[in-house]
């Protein structure tokens, strides 16, 4: 075997159909496109487009609302801190914030910043720094004799607990 000699399976690879080029191709005088009409003409785009009759995204009514100042956390359960110190990628001495969690890989990326759950266990103790954290993950922390700090801001309307 030599690399001058390799080539595909026979039927791996197909010729494209020259479209065009005389009646006797069998692919001749319209190519394949039928008669007349808009889609037998070049620059054709016609997605949801039903023929004139009001279009399904237009007979249906609009809903909803996105708020594109809106901040995306990532979040994470005090369950998951306790498994990534159980595994050893998560020192239980050193301090929890985004780029610790990062560290070890229990972020993927950092967001607009940490948000805490209460889902699961928590038996290690930690300083934990985070955007926001839930009544019962700040609870679950102070029970294990740790501290957790949130940066962002409480609203005036919400309780100033966690």
């Amino acid at each position: 075997m030599k690399l001058n000699e390799l080539s595909d399976m026979d039927g791996a690879t197909h010729s494209r159909k020259r479209l065009g080029r005389g009646i006797g191709s069998g692919k001749g005088k319209t190519g394949g496109r039928g008669v007349k009409g808009q889609k037998s003409r070049s620059g054709v785009a016609i997605n949801a487009f039903e023929g004139g009759q009001m279009p399904l995204y237009r007979r249906l009514p609009k809903r909803g609302f996105v708020n594109i100042f809106a901040k995306k956390y990532n979040v994470v359960s005090v369950g998951r801190l306790q498994q990534a110190v159980d595994a050893g990628k998560l020192d239980a001495s050193a301090p929890v914030d985004a780029a610790a969690l990062i560290a070890a890989g229990v972020l993927r990326r950092a967001k607009d910043g940490v948000r805490l759950l209460g889902d699961g266990d928590l038996s290690a103790k930690l300083t934990i720094t985070v955007a926001g954290a839930s009544k019962s993950a700040a609870e679950k922390v102070e029970k294990a004799g740790g501290s957790l700090t949130t940066t962002v801001a409480r609203k005036s309307g919400e309780s100033a607990e966690a």
